[in-house]
């Protein structure tokens, strides 16, 4: 297959403008007149939403229920977000490729490319007067609200919003737009807005009237750049001038297009820049870029922009530059021509420069071919030179080997090299942050390749991968315990396999901590505590196992460390929230593994607190009585008994279990709780759950339902467990439906009982983000 010359390409107008198509597009949407689309920036993904105001036939788009389906730029379907919240007021992108999506009652979900979400408010004001329409950037949002007043959110992590500076206005405005803070001077986000026949600057302390007696204005849009302003005049002028209004690039007559009333995007579009026009025609979405546009069809995606200098200079028909000549010297160069030497002395003094021009012009190119054609005419410049550093031509040969793969579309990002390369004070669109967009996607071997690749470390795609590992699988904790723990046990062994076959060097950095971290927050405790036993540092073991509650086992990690200020921290951190009974036993319960606990606790006690000191020594007696009193404790205690009546339970002899209290003779008021315990013990071991319920049923319990639910969760049956969490005291059910792993029903139970700040703070306890859904929905119905 030939492939095509980059002047191909070109446009024939002034200012020598490319229109490269990138993709067939893959998806089956025959107009995109049908949806409001938002696209995202650096060849980011393109959400669609049914466009509500134009009817379709229902078998081609229409679904029972509203959703956002998000596409690549291929159109590879990436996700489909139902959606429960309302009327939609816009949809917009966040710089790490985050989809946020705002309704008129001022309520903002951000979406990551798994469907995840966090979501919160504008608050009470926009709630009242509801959201008319908003400006979403890569670093926040400005929302316009129906009593007229600008609204500003700054990040993606629930700040406060804050209200702009009051404008003259009396009804919404026809247009308006922001200059966000990375392209602003004050480095403030800044809105403007036509208002009658001039426009207003409004940030968030004043607003100032620019006085361009040239309005009203049907349109105004801000270049990527920031360093321009397009206005669409009522006349249907479209000027277009610099962002202080001092200069002016040009005015075009859009009615000589015939067009009827001011140009729509999804109608016939005219691109208008600085320099000079192009028409493209046929229903599409532009998604600006900084060095261009993306143009989104039904049918194709393709990339306009302004032909690249370095590209001009090399491939323009009849170019004198000396880079052109090097381009022509290694075609003669391959013919065997000896041409080729003469044509490179005569550019001798500039062979740097040409050199250098091609290296810049490979970078533009999106054909591999072009790319290897100009690299090697960049190469064959180098080696008449003398002193020439080859960084240069290393690093764009890496680069375009890395920007290939990704644009490839199976992956379909059609990042160009200006994109990835640029920074500035807010972006940095680097290799790093193009490693976070692959694995944001799941495409976690092709981001592991191109870090190694780029010689990048690679622990942060194997952290995500392994936390993505975590979430993918379902540990089912019912009848198949067993089967639960074979998942735990294979998800570790995975994850430590990955890490081990890369090598220490390759996972230099990556903590078992942080990914046992995430599995615990997704209710993955076991799993939690076996990637803990792959982590080298206590000092990061230890926090995570006292979150965990695992406090002996946070003790033995410290105490094994040999670090005498980790002992002292896990001390002062169990010994407020345990009794003293319970903290005591904890240390005795270690035996001899913590001995060095215990000692540091009493050097600890003789120094800072003397009433513990005499607690110690009295533990330490109640011991002593412990281990005498066990040899009195068969016939007071009836352990006999108890062990005779619980193997009878256990083998299904019920009502000889009766005859043998009747024969033992077991009085209830002293042995009336032992044999409560010991038969519910006993019929949770055997899984009889249909005669624990009997049981329970017979009568009421002496020794309350609580127990019931305690064994039942420390056996592994939460669900049967949180049948008897109604039976036990009211002020207990929240916590108990916690401990079932039941947070639903404990977010009913706050309901019920009208505590919002407890189901407040079972929302921040909450193991993962479906479960903090759903307390978030019960929190919005109490009001």
């Amino acid at each position: 297959m030939s492939v095509q010359h980059p002047t191909t390409a070109w446009e024939a107008n002034q200012d020598g403008t490319s229109r490269q198509e990138v993709y067939a597009m893959q998806w089956s949407v025959a107009s995109l007149s049908d949806f409001i689309v938002a696209g995202a920036k650096r060849g980011g993904p393109i959400a669609l939403r049914r466009n509500e105001s134009v009817t379709v036939q229902y078998a081609q788009h229409t679904t029972s229920k509203p959703q956002v389906q998000v596409f690549s730029s291929s159109g590879a379907l990436l996700i489909t977000i139902p959606w429960e919240l309302g009327k939609i007021v816009k949809m917009g992108w966040s710089y790490d490729e985050q989809l946020v999506i705002l309704n008129e009652d001022g309520v903002y979900r951000v979406y990551d490319l798994q469907g995840e979400y966090s979501q919160n408010s504008l608050g009470q004001e926009a709630q009242d007067s509801g959201v008319v329409d908003a400006v979403i950037h890569d670093f926040g949002m400005v929302a316009l609200t129906g009593n007229l007043g600008f609204m500003e959110v700054k990040g993606w992590e629930g700040s406060r919003p804050v209200s702009l500076a009051s404008t003259a206005l009396s009804q919404p405005p026809l247009c308006w737009d922001i200059v966000p803070p990375d392209q602003s001077l004050n480095c403030h986000v800044e809105v403007l807005l036509p208002y009658e026949n001039t426009i207003l600057s409004v940030d968030s302390l004043e607003s100032i009237d620019q006085q361009i007696p040239r309005g009203p204005f049907q349109h105004i849009v801000i270049s990527p750049s920031g360093k321009a302003i397009a206005l669409l005049t009522g006349s249907g002028t479209l000027w277009v001038v610099s962002s202080n209004f001092q200069e002016s690039y040009t005015e075009y007559d859009t009615t000589t297009e015939g067009m009827q009333g001011p140009p729509q995007q999804l109608m016939t579009v005219v691109m208008v820049g600085p320099f000079g026009t192009i028409h493209y025609t046929s229903p599409t979405h532009l998604i600006s870029e900084i060095d261009g546009v993306r143009i989104i069809s039904s049918d194709r995606c393709d990339f306009l922009q302004k032909v690249p200098r370095p590209s001009e200079m090399v491939f323009k028909p009849e170019s004198t530059s000396a880079a052109a000549i090097l381009f022509d010297a290694l075609e003669l160069f391959e013919k065997k021509s000896p041409r080729s030497d003469e044509i490179i002395r005569s550019i001798r003094p500039e062979l740097a420069g040409a050199v250098d021009t091609c290296i810049a012009a490979a970078g533009h190119e999106f054909e591999p071919y072009w790319q290897k054609r100009l690299l090697n005419a960049a190469l064959y410049g180098r080696a008449f030179l003398d002193l020439y550093n080859p960084t240069d031509l290393v690093e764009m040969g890496q680069a375009l080997k890395v920007l290939n793969a990704v644009r490839y579309f199976e992956i379909g990002i059609p990042i160009t090299y200006t994109q990835y390369a640029l920074i500035s004070t807010y972006i940095q669109a680097s290799p790093h942050h193009l490693i976070n967009r692959l694995t944001t996607r799941n495409l976690h071997l092709l981001a592991l390749r191109i870090s190694m690749y780029i010689k990048l470390k690679p622990d942060v795609v194997l952290r995500h991968w392994a936390s993505a590992k975590i979430s993918q699988s379902r540990a089912e904790i019912d009848e198949e315990t067993k089967r639960a723990k074979n998942d735990d046990e294979e998800v570790c062994r995975l994850i430590v396999a990955k890490f081990e076959a890369l090598g220490p060097e390759a996972s230099q950095g990556v903590s078992y901590s942080e990914i046992a971290k995430k599995a615990w927050s997704a209710g993955r405790s076991r799993l939690a505590t076996m990637l803990l036993d792959h982590e080298p540092r206590a000092g990061d073991q230890v926090p995570l196992l006292l979150t965990m509650n695992e406090g002996q086992l946070a003790l033995t990690k410290a105490v094994d460390s040999g670090d005498t200020d980790l002992v002292y921290y896990v001390l002062l951190h169990l010994k407020p929230r345990l009794n003293l009974g319970d903290f005591f036993r904890l240390i005795e319960e270690g035996g001899p593994k913590l001995k060095l606990a215990a000692d540091l606790l009493q050097v600890c006690a003789r120094q800072q607190n003397r009433e513990l000191l005499r607690i110690l020594g009295l533990a330490a007696k109640i011991e002593n009585i412990k281990i005498a009193a066990k040899f009195f404790s068969e016939d007071k205690q009836r352990t006999f008994e108890a062990k005779t009546i619980r193997a009878c339970i256990v083998a299904g002899l019920h009502k000889k279990v009766e005859r043998l209290r009747n024969d033992f003779k077991v009085p209830d008021k002293r042995f009336v709780r032992v044999w409560w315990y010991t038969k519910l013990h006993a019929l949770v071991d055997v899984k009889d759950f249909d005669g624990l319920d009997a049981f329970a049923k017979s009568k009421r319990s002496p020794i309350g339902y609580e127990p019931f639910v305690e064994y039942l969760v420390s056996q592994g049956y939460p669900k049967q467990a949180a049948s008897f969490v109604p039976k036990c005291d009211s002020k207990l059910r929240v916590d108990l439906y916690v401990k079932c792993n039941e947070w639903k029903m404990a977010a009913q139970e706050c309901k019920e009982r009208g505590e919002k700040a407890k189901l407040q703070e079972l929302k921040h306890l909450s193991p993962n983000n479906v479960v903090a859904r759903e307390l978030d929905g019960v929190l919005l119905t109490m009001g």
